[in-house]
């Protein structure tokens, strides 16, 4: 999922978002209330393929 200030600019109909963190926040929560664990930094590096 991609999320981001660059994205999303409001939280919901007519409030602006705080900040990129708001938004992850959100979005983790939503994955973990569909039964899925967002990756940690280090899984998701691997899964890029960047380095740690």
């Amino acid at each position: 999922v991609r999320t981001g200030l660059e994205d999303t600019i409001y939280y919901q109909k007519g409030v602006p978002v705080k900040s990129n963190a708001q938004l992850v926040e959100r979005m983790v929560r939503l994955a973990r209330e569909i039964g899925r664990e967002p990756a940690t930094v280090d899984e998701a590096k691997k899964m890029l393929g960047l380095k740690k």
